[in-house]
């Protein structure tokens, strides 16, 4: 029984997952796409965390019997909740500004940078083990190493064209995407951007796994991000835009889309990552980041007419490869735990019986 829920479990983590990474790739397409309609970050933010933080709301207050089996809620972990809306708060303006310096592809192959940083982090901080003695173990470092290595193929080398795109069902779509992606963007303050946000974004995932071993409830969290990062968007939109008040002011455009679908989108991918790590750890979160770029390319093949190179077909196996080397690596040391803890109980309870 234990053995098929995790099964489920799983795959429900697998789905949700992939899914989450896809909307990122099409969010960050439609936020390029609401700047260049006068949408700033800080208002962006701002508002969708805020509307997302009351949508959280209900769910927060019906999930208080759960939380019975849980600490107080301190001021302790409230700190570093906030501390975590801090790190939020940064890394989404940072990654959204460097994303208006360059474009959703540039943004999806650097997020590739953040497997490695989180592995490195997560063996530091002892939430994963690096033993070339263990498969499991090895596992995981070659799946990231191997993940890295097809993103940058993926990226840097395109040769041949293995398929042709057919005329893109959205051409308006394609010629807006055209425009945004430019020569006259600015790739090297983009890029530099967006490494920096990718380092915080790690940084910010072992703080979630540290917050999830001492208070797992995940809406809860997510509900005190999204509420704290909301009033320092709030609060950094009014002090660097003081004299531009006009920013806050939203037009029913494309703009208001975004940040309706930011608000929807932004809650339920927090829940579903601190869920996500809560069970696999830092590092399990990290390993979809390459699968970002791959997707970017399936999409613009798919809706755009894009053509489709034999470096992305080349990487593209790379990247699938190294993803389920390390899901491999991840399952087999579970299994390990699960048998451990097994040979454990009859143990305890044999002892309990020499005790009475």
């Amino acid at each position: 029984m234990v053995s098929v829920y995790l099964r489920r479990r799983d795959t429900l983590l697998l789905t949700a997952m992939l899914a989450t990474e896809t909307v990122n790739v099409a969010m960050n397409t439609l936020f390029k796409a609401a700047t260049s309609k006068g949408l700033n970050s800080y208002t962006f933010l701002a508002y969708s965390y805020l509307i997302g933080s009351l949508l959280l709301l209900p769910f927060h207050f019906f999930s208080y019997r759960s939380r019975s089996h849980l600490p107080p809620l301190s001021l302790s972990i409230l700190c570093k909740i906030g501390v975590l809306g801090l790190l939020g708060a940064t890394y989404q303006v940072t990654g959204f500004i460097g994303l208006e310096y360059s474009n959703p592809t540039l943004s999806s192959a650097i997020s590739n940078i953040n497997p490695a940083i989180t592995f490195v982090l997560a063996i530091i901080f002892r939430m994963e083990k690096a033993s070339f003695k263990e498969m499991s173990s090895v596992a995981k470092m070659v799946g990231t190493i191997v993940s890295l290595i097809g993103a940058l193929v993926v990226v840097l080398y395109h040769g041949q064209r293995v398929f042709i795109g057919s005329s893109p069902p959205y051409p308006k779509l394609r010629q807006l995407l055209l425009l945004l992606t430019s020569s006259n963007s600015d790739w090297v303050i983009g890029g530099c951007l967006l490494a920096i946000a990718g380092t915080l974004i790690s940084i910010a995932f072992i703080l979630q796994a540290h917050i999830m071993n001492i208070y797992p409830a995940p809406i809860t969290v997510s509900f005190f991000y999204c509420l704290i990062a909301s009033i320092l968007m709030t609060l950094i939109g009014i002090i660097s835009e003081m004299n531009n008040p006009s920013i806050r002011i939203i037009r029913f455009d494309i703009t208001l889309l975004c940040i309706l679908v930011g608000a929807i989108f932004n809650p339920a991918y927090y829940v579903i990552h601190l869920w996500a790590i809560r069970y696999k750890g830092p590092v399990y979160l990290a390993i979809f980041k390459p699968l970002s770029i791959l997707i970017a390319v399936i999409m613009g093949a798919i809706f755009l007419g894009d053509f489709l190179y034999l470096g992305s077909l080349v990487g593209g196996i790379l990247i699938s490869l190294g993803f389920y080397t390390v899901l491999w690596g991840k399952a087999k040391e579970e299994k390990t735990q699960l048998l451990s803890l097994s040979e454990e109980a009859p143990l305890l309870i044999r002892n309990k019986d020499d005790q009475i």
